[in-house]
């Protein structure tokens, strides 16, 4: 671990968690907030999601994650944990912050993607995919309030998407599961303001990450009804954002420079969500 001063970055004394952190965007969160002084939780599924076409994350991912957050100055716990698994994320949850001493920074982070013609869509996928992107979401958020309730004060960043504020075709069920962090941000960002809990979700367009790489098969469908394609373009002259943009969006979100701020849907998306 590095020596770095812990009491002058944005987030300094501060714990986050993050799932999906053993790659991508996650991985990105979890060394910024380490940078900016605080100590993590980092956790992910480490395994094969079935019906997920592309690689997922591996243990080595995980343990990568972990020696970055350390040569950034931070403390870190890692668990290998399904966010579908409402008791798993909870014990795993609790397990961090008996070890680090506190939760006040929540990053609900973990997803998969299909890409899928709607009579593609069968019932195993859609329930792979709604589990983990809202069903996952929702596991996180009830395995971390009651210890942001403990710290008298928190904020909670739930990953959507642009797709979560738009409907893009050929991606139904990742759509509707983006749509639906909306409303669990929503409906937690009113219940949980007199507590001093924030709540925010961000919406990414295509980020530069190993999970948008592996995917295939949407230029086909594209090509194949030209008329949607509009829908995946940017405002803005790029094709992809990195995840070092979204983590500047989570870290202002995080940090107290953001503290009057909930119940936002925040985009960082080059202007796709205007189109």
């Amino acid at each position: 671990m590095t020596t770095n001063d812990r009491t002058t970055g944005r987030l300094a004394g501060k714990v986050a968690l993050v799932t999906g952190a053993a790659r991508g965007q996650g991985r990105s969160h979890a060394v910024r907030f380490a940078a900016e002084g605080a100590d993590v939780i980092a956790l992910d599924v480490c395994a094969p999601v079935e019906e997920v076409d592309y690689v997922t994350a591996s243990a080595d991912d995980l343990a990568t994650t972990a020696r970055l957050v350390e040569e950034a100055g931070g403390r870190v716990v890692t668990a290998d944990v399904d966010v579908r698994d409402a008791a798993g994320m909870a014990s795993a949850v609790a397990g961090g912050v008996d070890e680090l001493g506190r939760l006040d920074v929540v990053v609900a982070n973990a997803g998969v993607c299909a890409i899928r013609r709607w009579d593609e869509v069968t019932p195993a996928l859609w329930d792979t995919v709604v589990g983990i992107n809202l069903t996952g979401v929702w596991n996180t958020c009830t395995a971390s309030i009651p210890h942001l309730l403990d710290a008298g004060a928190g904020s909670m960043i739930l990953i959507s998407s642009t797709a979560g504020l738009k409907g893009q075709p050929f991606l139904t069920a990742y759509v509707a599961s983006k749509h639906g962090v909306v409303g669990i941000m929503r409906s937690l960002a009113n219940e949980l303001a007199s507590k001093h809990i924030r709540v925010n979700s961000l919406h990414p367009t295509g980020v530069d990450t190993p999970m948008l790489n592996g995917m295939v098969g949407l230029t086909e469908r594209i090509e194949g009804d030209p008329d949607v394609g509009a829908l995946f373009r940017n405002s803005l002259p790029v094709d992809l954002v990195r995840s070092d943009d979204i983590s500047n969006a989570v870290l202002f979100l995080a940090s107290d420079e953001s503290r009057y701020v909930t119940g936002l849907t925040m985009t960082v998306d080059a202007g796709a969500s205007a189109r």
